[in-house]
């Protein structure tokens, strides 16, 4: 171990007469451990909210969408191969879209329908493992029930899956009737009308997104092109991807074999705005709490400059047996380094803790119907802890410049004299 750093650990136990300074040192470093510990976990809870708002906005929003600038699109089965071709794809999903009062008799709301192939991995993937009751794989079958009016009449219907909170709204489960009406509009003469069509209720999901779990219904493909009036008619496609980092990748592609009049979109550009406004909003909270770190960090200036001045006499005597200034500016500067060191340590031991128990006890809980979960959501990353600890330590290094630089400029002859 070299001489300095022994020095420099020496000066980290107080004598009774350096108590104060003993004390300021202790508060300085206490004084990064909150800083360390309130970035960390500010850290975490922001990029649990940026990956829950990524996983809101990719279950509202498509991953890469082929559209048509004419309306629907009627060879869907031959676009379908085509993406699929394409490297960095992992399958497709053909949909519709209409928009419908739905009602049960206790129960009425608007809903927005999406015809869908349940049997579609790519859907099951999605949207399967938020199904609570029943299953998306009904939604292909046809099932038999009692005509409203004529009770004593059956009829052959398609199946739903409806969100928890519309299943509430509606108070209905797994297998009750439900009755819904749409309007339709005559692609030929311009002209709307309604039509009424009966189903049952095949799964109810829960998606914890509190506008999906209210307004949004799945239906069979098959059905809805025959309820909204687009047989063999898709309004669009999507897309989804192995990984979302070739988003930008497969939607080139796309474009490169599609030409007008088919359209194609990604994500980042249905969430351009929102994902700007949360990056900034990251940056700046991120911004104030290192700004945090830094006024602890920089009571070690006043720190050291106290220790500089009680050991005059000791930087007088290394200096007079031979230390250069160099080596007496490493003292100061690897004391201050030590205190940063510790007080990083333990801020990150402490925000590490705070993590762990936000995610595992959820004491802290927040309006779902505003940010459409229930408790804060906690992702720690790894990098964010190594750059946190990073940027202590250099504000923390910064901050040994100037008392270092006054002690390796201490004359002995001076010191002695007084």
């Amino acid at each position: 171990m070299r001489y300095e750093l022994k020095i420099a650990l020496r000066y980290l136990r107080a004598r009774r007469k350096e108590a104060f300074i003993s004390i300021t040192t202790i508060f300085t470093a206490i004084g990064v451990m909150i800083g360390v510990a309130a970035l960390t976990i500010t850290r975490s809870i922001m990029s649990g909210f940026e990956q829950s708002l990524q996983q809101r906005v990719l279950s509202l929003s498509p991953q890469v969408q082929i559209l048509s600038g004419e309306g629907s699109i009627s060879n869907y089965a031959e676009i379908e191969q085509r993406a699929a071709s394409i490297k960095g794809v992992n399958g497709t999903d053909p949909f519709t879209i209409g928009q419908g009062m739905l009602s049960s008799g206790r129960g009425i709301g608007g809903v927005l329908v999406r015809g869908t192939e349940p049997n579609n991995p790519v859907v099951q993937q999605k949207w399967g493992r938020y199904v609570t009751q029943g299953g998306f794989d009904r939604l292909v079958r046809d099932y038999t029930v009692k005509l409203p009016g004529d009770p004593s009449q059956d009829t052959s219907v398609g199946a739903l899956a409806i969100g928890s909170d519309l299943a509430d709204k509606l108070k209905v489960k797994v297998g009750d009737p439900v009755r819904m009406v749409a309007p339709i509009i005559s692609t030929a003469e311009g002209s709307v009308s309604t039509r009424t069509g009966d189903f049952v209720v095949g799964a109810i999901f829960v998606s914890g997104m509190t506008y999906v779990d209210t307004t949004m219904v799945f239906m069979d493909l098959r059905h809805a092109q025959d309820f909204f009036g687009r047989s063999g008619r898709v309004d669009g496609i999507e897309v989804h991807l192995i990984n979302l980092n070739d988003t930008q990748t497969v939607t080139a592609a796309l474009r490169s074999q599609l030409a007008r009049p088919f359209v194609v979109r990604n994500w980042i550009q249905y969430n351009e705005s929102a994902s700007a406004g949360f990056a900034l909003l990251s940056r700046v909270y991120t911004l104030v709490l290192f700004l945090l770190i830094g006024v602890a960090a920089f009571n070690l200036v006043a720190t050291l400059i106290m220790v500089v001045m009680e050991k005059r006499k000791d930087i007088a005597v290394l200096i007079a047996m031979g230390a250069t200034p160099p080596e007496v500016r490493r003292i100061f500067v690897l004391k201050g380094l030590v205190v940063g060191a510790a007080g990083t340590v333990a801020g990150l031991s402490l925000g590490a803790a705070g993590c762990f128990a936000l995610s595992r006890y959820h004491f802290i809980h927040i309006p779902k119907e505003i940010y459409g979960i229930s408790n804060v959501p906690i992702e720690a990353r790894p990098l964010d802890f190594a750059l946190v600890a990073v940027g202590s330590l250099a504000l923390c290094w910064i901050a040994t410049f100037y008392p270092a630089r006054r002690a390796s400029r201490e004359m002995p002859i001076e010191v002695f004299r007084s």
